[in-house]
């Protein structure tokens, strides 16, 4: 891992937690376990103020790139009232989002997918031009 832990802007580490909170209703095991390790690694996170946040770190409405041998993947990481999977905009509380939120270019993350465990190379991080607005869900 790059930065040695995941790292998260201060406003959206309370989102966060504020959402995971509330998302133990979920019934796929597969879920529930993927919210889990993001809630556990939540806890060595480094918080950062949003002008001190690196670019390369992956946060939300970023667009990644992932690739795991020949298969490779584009998508933006959403807050679940904008996830669309025709548009390729994909949750934090989905499995490929929950496990990539925090991570940085050029990181590998080993994730339990539905097919089993995948190792995942983020390739490409891009912020969004307009970030969330954070303060509205708060």
């Amino acid at each position: 891992m790059k930065y040695g832990n995941l790292i998260l802007e201060k406003k959206e580490y309370v989102f966060l937690k504020r959402l995971l909170n509330v998302s133990n209703y979920y019934k796929d095991q597969n879920t529930i376990n993927s919210l889990r390790i993001l809630s556990e690694e939540l806890n060595n996170a480094l918080i950062f103020d949003h002008d001190e946040m690196p670019d390369d770190v992956i946060r939300f409405n970023s667009v990644i790139t992932v690739q795991s041998g020949a298969w490779e993947t584009e998508f933006q990481l959403v807050i679940p009232t904008d996830r669309d999977i025709s548009a390729n905009k994909i949750s934090i509380l989905a499995p490929m989002g929950s496990a990539v939120m925090g991570y940085a270019l050029g990181d590998s993350v080993k994730w339990n997918f539905p097919n089993g465990v995948k190792e995942l190379k983020i390739t490409s991080v891009k912020q969004a031009e307009k970030p969330i607005d954070i303060d509205v869900l708060l």
